[in-house]
Protein backbone atom coordinates (compact mmCIF):
# COMPACT_ATOMS: atom_id res chain seq x y z
CA UNK A 1 0.00 0.00 0.00
CA UNK A 2 1.08 3.27 -1.03
CA UNK A 3 0.07 6.80 0.51
CA UNK A 4 -0.17 9.44 -2.48
CA UNK A 5 -0.88 12.99 -2.37
CA UNK A 6 -1.64 14.48 -5.77
CA UNK A 7 -1.69 18.27 -4.98
CA UNK A 8 -1.04 21.85 -7.00
CA UNK A 9 -3.53 21.42 -10.17
CA UNK A 10 -6.55 23.47 -10.81
CA UNK A 11 -8.94 23.47 -13.01
CA UNK A 12 -9.62 26.88 -15.34
CA UNK A 13 -12.80 27.01 -13.31
CA UNK A 14 -14.57 28.43 -10.57
CA UNK A 15 -16.12 25.88 -7.87
CA UNK A 16 -19.75 26.09 -8.87
CA UNK A 17 -18.45 25.31 -12.55
CA UNK A 18 -16.50 22.11 -11.29
CA UNK A 19 -19.81 21.00 -9.46
CA UNK A 20 -21.76 21.03 -13.22
CA UNK A 21 -18.46 18.67 -14.31
CA UNK A 22 -18.91 16.39 -11.35
CA UNK A 23 -22.89 16.19 -11.82
CA UNK A 24 -22.20 15.89 -15.52
CA UNK A 25 -19.96 12.26 -14.90
CA UNK A 26 -23.62 10.55 -14.08
CA UNK A 27 -25.28 11.50 -17.59
CA UNK A 28 -22.19 12.61 -19.66
CA UNK A 29 -19.56 10.37 -18.49
CA UNK A 30 -18.31 8.98 -22.13
CA UNK A 31 -18.27 12.77 -23.06
CA UNK A 32 -16.04 13.75 -20.18
CA UNK A 33 -13.28 10.60 -20.31
CA UNK A 34 -13.44 9.74 -24.03
CA UNK A 35 -10.76 6.95 -23.51
CA UNK A 36 -13.69 4.78 -21.92
CA UNK A 37 -16.17 2.64 -22.19
CA UNK A 38 -19.20 1.01 -21.07
CA UNK A 39 -19.55 3.15 -18.89
CA UNK A 40 -22.48 2.41 -16.24
CA UNK A 41 -23.15 4.75 -13.20
CA UNK A 42 -25.91 3.68 -10.82
CA UNK A 43 -27.12 6.30 -7.60
CA UNK A 44 -26.70 4.19 -4.20
CA UNK A 45 -29.18 7.13 -2.53
CA UNK A 46 -28.77 10.74 -2.58
CA UNK A 47 -24.86 11.57 -2.15
CA UNK A 48 -23.57 7.63 -2.88
CA UNK A 49 -23.04 6.03 -6.10
CA UNK A 50 -21.39 3.16 -8.08
CA UNK A 51 -19.69 3.54 -11.43
CA UNK A 52 -17.82 1.08 -13.80
CA UNK A 53 -15.93 1.37 -16.97
CA UNK A 54 -13.16 -0.17 -19.19
CA UNK A 55 -9.75 1.54 -20.86
CA UNK A 56 -7.31 0.23 -22.50
CA UNK A 57 -3.88 -0.23 -20.96
CA UNK A 58 -0.67 1.20 -22.91
CA UNK A 59 -0.07 -2.90 -23.88
CA UNK A 60 -3.93 -3.13 -25.28
CA UNK A 61 -5.55 -5.02 -22.68
CA UNK A 62 -8.67 -4.24 -21.40
CA UNK A 63 -9.18 -3.13 -17.93
CA UNK A 64 -12.43 -3.22 -16.28
CA UNK A 65 -12.65 -1.13 -13.19
CA UNK A 66 -15.60 -0.89 -10.62
CA UNK A 67 -15.47 1.75 -7.99
CA UNK A 68 -18.22 3.74 -5.33
CA UNK A 69 -17.90 6.76 -4.63
CA UNK A 70 -19.52 9.39 -2.02
CA UNK A 71 -19.80 12.71 -3.09
CA UNK A 72 -19.32 15.72 -0.09
CA UNK A 73 -20.49 18.81 -1.79
CA UNK A 74 -18.67 21.48 -2.01
CA UNK A 75 -15.75 19.61 -0.80
CA UNK A 76 -15.07 17.12 -2.99
CA UNK A 77 -15.91 13.46 -3.19
CA UNK A 78 -14.20 9.89 -1.66
CA UNK A 79 -13.89 7.04 -3.82
CA UNK A 80 -13.35 3.23 -3.16
CA UNK A 81 -11.93 0.74 -5.91
CA UNK A 82 -13.79 -2.07 -5.61
CA UNK A 83 -12.89 -3.91 -8.47
CA UNK A 84 -9.40 -3.70 -11.01
CA UNK A 85 -5.87 -3.13 -10.61
CA UNK A 86 -6.40 -0.39 -8.17
CA UNK A 87 -8.96 -2.78 -6.18
CA UNK A 88 -8.67 -1.38 -2.46
CA UNK A 89 -7.99 1.74 -3.29
CA UNK A 90 -9.39 4.92 -0.79
CA UNK A 91 -8.78 8.18 -1.78
CA UNK A 92 -10.30 11.80 -1.31
CA UNK A 93 -10.69 14.30 -4.38
CA UNK A 94 -10.77 17.70 -2.82
CA UNK A 95 -11.24 21.32 -4.51
CA UNK A 96 -10.03 24.52 -3.26
CA UNK A 97 -11.57 27.76 -4.29
CA UNK A 98 -9.15 30.10 -6.08
CA UNK A 99 -11.52 33.07 -7.61
CA UNK A 100 -12.15 32.19 -11.02
CA UNK A 101 -9.92 28.73 -10.53
CA UNK A 102 -10.61 25.67 -8.67
CA UNK A 103 -7.38 23.84 -6.93
CA UNK A 104 -7.83 20.12 -7.04
CA UNK A 105 -5.92 17.71 -4.70
CA UNK A 106 -6.31 13.92 -4.29
CA UNK A 107 -5.05 12.12 -1.32
CA UNK A 108 -5.27 8.38 -0.25
CA UNK A 109 -3.91 5.30 0.33
CA UNK A 110 -3.47 2.99 -3.11
CA UNK A 111 -3.03 -0.68 -3.45
CA UNK A 112 -2.75 -3.21 -6.12
CA UNK A 113 -3.44 -6.70 -6.40
CA UNK A 114 -1.74 -6.77 -10.15
CA UNK A 115 1.30 -4.35 -9.48
CA UNK A 116 4.22 -3.93 -7.08
CA UNK A 117 4.31 -1.10 -4.93
CA UNK A 118 6.97 0.30 -6.70
CA UNK A 119 5.17 0.67 -9.66
CA UNK A 120 1.91 1.92 -8.21
CA UNK A 121 2.92 5.67 -7.81
CA UNK A 122 3.77 6.18 -11.42
CA UNK A 123 0.73 3.89 -12.64
CA UNK A 124 -2.02 6.17 -9.89
CA UNK A 125 -0.27 9.50 -11.17
CA UNK A 126 -0.54 8.82 -14.83
CA UNK A 127 -4.77 7.73 -14.10
CA UNK A 128 -5.37 11.26 -11.69
CA UNK A 129 -3.43 12.98 -14.99
CA UNK A 130 -5.46 11.52 -17.19
CA UNK A 131 -8.47 12.28 -15.48
CA UNK A 132 -7.89 15.87 -14.73
CA UNK A 133 -6.67 16.30 -18.57
CA UNK A 134 -10.12 14.79 -19.92
CA UNK A 135 -12.08 16.84 -16.99
CA UNK A 136 -10.11 20.29 -17.90
CA UNK A 137 -11.20 19.49 -21.65
CA UNK A 138 -14.64 18.93 -20.68
CA UNK A 139 -14.94 21.78 -18.73
CA UNK A 140 -13.06 24.38 -21.22
CA UNK A 141 -15.27 22.80 -24.44
CA UNK A 142 -18.42 22.77 -22.67
CA UNK A 143 -19.29 23.99 -19.82
CA UNK A 144 -17.37 27.02 -19.86
CA UNK A 145 -18.26 27.79 -23.86
CA UNK A 146 -22.30 27.31 -22.82
CA UNK A 147 -21.58 30.11 -20.55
Amino acid sequence: MVFIEDAGSAFDAPLDVVWKLNQAHATDVARIHPSSRNNQMEMVNETTFVMSWEDTAPDGQIIKTKARGSVHAPLGTVFEILEGPLAGSKFFNYYIPKGEKTGVTVVGEFKSPVMPDEQLKGAVLAFLEKAFNEDSAYLKNVLIAAT
